[in-house]
């Protein structure tokens, strides 16, 4: 037996002793070292999600070491350190074809359809082996900041889309922790300025650790967009992310967006109210080009995993707070109010 974090539903989420994992052919068992909390295992937790079937161990951005295969023809062994692109594609369309197999309708996912990584031990389906979605670790880089590896992935498949380079002023709204992996992304790319802008002044301070140029309280009178245009000599930015799922952040993503600007939903709006009233004149007259960034592709995990490896990204200072896995309920509240960034799970 061990002892998991079951989600039963809505606010119920259960640390409780089950089974240890038994493989069928094909399949690999993970030791977990790390298991970082999503923002969507936090939105599952407060709302349900009517994708997972409970009793469902949650968990998927996760560092862990082989302990058994049962698949030898697998491109790990035994003792590789490992992380994985948690996608599994199950059939073919034109949207596996195409590389985007993030779009696919022929997918199941790690901790949606198979149990997760809040466990001491996780066993990966076959169909994910065969398809090489484990990756080696193969630096000294600590288990946590290596879990970051999922949620970056899922930051590079919107910056595929957003072509960030030296002539750009990038504004991301959101200082959470994707947010700041967006604007870490940007400056990595050579951004002429970040900025980043938040509602919550505690998140704007952890903010001004990382290397951005300038922080922005989101204020009701609307003086955080006449700050952005002051930033950038009234011309406004020349990327926006909205990584907050929020109707108000996507209309000041228009807003604050300068002339022929991109803009990138990357957070949706809950399904239970996911219309938005938006300014679409701001589209129109300043000919802004809008994109959407769900998930990931493969080929962005791959990035993802190299950028960590190669220790150019803060993953150190997005992990802000460890806790067993006894203590996971206690991650939620510190994600909302702003203390943490990135919580990590030890089981």
């Amino acid at each position: 037996m061990m002892k998991a974090a079951v989600y039963r539903g809505k606010e119920d989420i259960v640390v409780q002793h089950i089974a240890e994992p038994t493989l069928d052919d094909g399949e690999v068992l993970l030791k977990i070292h790390a298991c970082s909390v999503c923002g969507t295992d936090l939105r599952t937790y407060r709302h349900g999600d009517k994708k997972i079937q409970p009793p469902r161990v949650l968990g998927h951005e996760f560092c862990a070491t082989v302990v058994e295969t049962a698949a030898p023809e697998a491109n790990v062994t035994v003792d590789d350190r490992v992380v994985m692109y948690i996608v599994i594609v199950e059939g073919t369309d034109r949207y596996v074809e195409m590389g985007r197999e993030n779009l696919t309708t022929n997918r199941t996912t790690m901790s949606y359809h198979y149990d997760g990584a809040f466990a001491p031990f996780m066993k990966v389906p076959a169909t994910a082996v065969r398809q090489n979605n484990l990756f080696k670790v193969t630096s000294e880089i600590p288990h946590d900041q290596m879990s970051l590896a999922e949620p970056l992935g899922c930051c590079m498949n919107a910056h595929s889309r957003l072509g960030v380079g030296l002539k750009d002023t990038v504004a991301v709204i959101g200082a959470g922790p994707i947010g700041i992996m967006h604007a870490s992304l940007a400056r990595l790319q050579g951004a002429q300025k970040v900025i980043v802008l938040d509602n919550n002044p505690a998140r704007l301070e952890m903010a001004k650790k990382f290397d951005i140029d300038a922080t922005v309280l989101v204020q009701a009178d609307g003086a955080h967009r006449d700050a952005v245009r002051d930033l950038t000599a009234g011309f406004g930015a020349d990327v926006v992310i909205a990584a907050v799922s929020a109707a108000a952040a996507q209309n000041d993503a228009l807003e604050i967006a300068g002339k022929a600007a991109r803009v990138n939903f990357f957070a949706g709006l809950p399904k239970s109210n996911p219309i938005a009233p938006l300014d679409v004149n701001q589209i129109h007259y300043k000919e802004l080009a809008i994109s959407g960034s769900y998930s990931e592709k493969k080929s962005d995990f791959q990035a993802a995993y190299a950028l960590l490896h190669s220790g150019r990204f803060p993953a150190d200072k997005i992990i802000t707070h460890h806790l067993p896995v006894e203590r996971i309920t206690e991650a939620f509240p510190l994600m909302e109010s702003g203390q943490a960034l990135k919580v990590c799970i030890e089981p």
